[in-house]
């Protein structure tokens, strides 16, 4: 292990511990969402609370924790499974954020923002499928499992060294959301517009 790579580990980690979700939340005036909605501090939650303005900040916000990290470690030429546990790194400090009790959200965005360095036509895939899967079903959690189960083929055919550490986020990811996964068999998901069911 280089001491490059260690240090952005490092970085990625508590990039992602800042909690774009209770920050914001505090900006606008808004309740906590670890305590209110889900629950869970990601933009879903927040548009529950507040609206579109706060969550399009926290996902923006959420993206770019995946994304600076990731993309300073490939100008740092590191390898391309180094900037897979870069971008991991930065979604385990958005899961479990040292500055906030170790209580975050779930990492989808931070994920895909670790996944955009790749190129301009993997992120379009991706947002694309994101939008598509959410305007078909209206679950922000399927979408975020479908996207990210789909990132390794659509890496595979466009940048094929990638897919490995795209398949680390990927799995991380899906994991994450073993419950939500329970609950959409069970037809119990909330649906992203649904403020009468808080589960995401």
């Amino acid at each position: 292990m280089t001491a490059q790579f260690i240090l952005m580990i490092a970085i990625g980690y508590l990039a992602g511990s800042i909690s774009s979700a209770v920050l914001i939340c505090q900006l606008f005036r808004l309740p906590d969402p670890r305590q209110h909605g889900s629950g869970n501090p990601g933009a879903t939650n927040v548009f529950r609370l507040g609206g579109r303005i706060p969550a399009l900040l926290t996902l923006i916000t959420d993206v770019l924790k995946g994304t600076i990290p990731v993309w300073t470690g490939y100008f740092l030429k590191l390898e391309p499974v180094m900037l897979g546990f870069i971008g991991i790194a930065a979604c385990l400090g958005h899961i479990y954020p040292l500055y906030f009790g170790f209580k975050g959200g779930k990492g989808v965005a931070t994920a895909l923002g670790a996944m955009l360095p790749i190129g301009l036509d993997l992120s379009g895939l991706l947002i694309g499928t994101w939008f598509v899967t959410v305007f078909i079903t209206g679950y922000s959690s399927l979408s975020a499992i479908i996207t990210v189960s789909l990132a390794p083929l659509f890496t595979w055919f466009i940048k094929p060294q990638y897919t490995i550490p795209v398949a680390m986020l990927s799995v991380l990811i899906v994991v994450r959301h073993k419950d939500n996964i329970k609950r959409l068999l069970k037809g119990e998901e909330g649906k992203i517009w649904d403020k009468g069911k808080t589960n995401e």
